[in-house]
């Protein structure tokens, strides 16, 4: 009889143990619904990054992630030609002090509408904290009633803005740029001399002038660049021509 008690009391250990490891493995399984539902509630309904209040850089929606109004952005790659010269493009990612980091020129432009336009319509919005994760529902649906009572009249549609917006988000805390495409040049050389800049890709997303400079056998040559806005995003803040000075 004790020794039947003892099988008993072994099996009963062992049908708990076996069903507590069951139970922890079931618990560690993530859920897919719970994975879908934090997607969707982290949307803020569309109105993240330029246009919108996601706190995370230098954005519309974020002003004080970083107030430098100097981006480094990229320098594009010099070609030197048959004579030894070459022609570089650095910076030209400067945004005004008082849009905090926005590259408000481009937005605007990109919208159809004058900066200071742009600029109306975004004081209305009360930005998210840097740490609070984000807008509610109820502040976003505000937000964006406030930039579309200004630019609605513009002919600009919640859609529209949303694409925009979307199109230059960026977070300026992790070192990055809004997106743009690095221009490139080669020198135009007349008897040995250079006389003037071919821009052989025009790129997008200057907000600024950048610099340029000249170098070749003949010493270091400054030019200046002119940027033209428009609201395609292939040439919005796009180099239009280089003037050696």
């Amino acid at each position: 009889m004790k020794k039947i008690k003892a099988t008993l009391i072994t099996l009963g250990i062992l049908m708990v143990a076996s069903l507590g490891a069951v139970q922890l493995t079931s618990a560690a399984k993530p859920d897919p619904d719970a994975k879908h539902d934090a997607r969707k509630s982290g949307s803020n309904n569309g109105m993240n990054g330029p246009c919108g209040d996601q706190p995370d850089g230098p954005s519309a929606a974020n002003p004080n992630a970083s107030n430098g109004t100097t981006k480094s952005g990229t320098t594009n790659a010099a070609i030197v030609d048959s004579y030894g010269n070459s022609v570089v493009l650095s910076g030209g990612f400067n945004t005004d002090p008082q849009d905090h980091g926005r590259p408000v020129v481009l937005i605007a432009a990109a919208l159809g509408v004058p900066t200071e336009v742009f600029r109306e319509a975004f004081s209305g919005v009360t930005p998210a904290g840097t740490d609070s994760g984000g807008p509610s529902s109820e502040q976003a649906k505000q937000n964006k009633a406030a930039l579309l009572k200004v630019l609605a009249p513009y002919g600009i549609t919640n859609e529209r803005l949303d694409e925009v917006s979307n199109y230059y988000r960026y977070n300026g805390s992790k070192g990055e740029t809004w997106k743009h495409t690095p221009a490139t040049a080669t020198a135009i050389v007349t008897n040995g001399v250079v006389t003037g800049v071919k821009i052989t890709n025009a790129g997008s997303g200057y907000s600024s002038s950048p610099t340029v400079t000249i170098t070749g056998p003949g010493g270091t040559i400054t030019a200046v660049a002119t940027v033209s806005f428009t609201e395609d995003f292939k040439t919005n803040g796009s180099i239009a021509s280089v003037t050696i000075k």
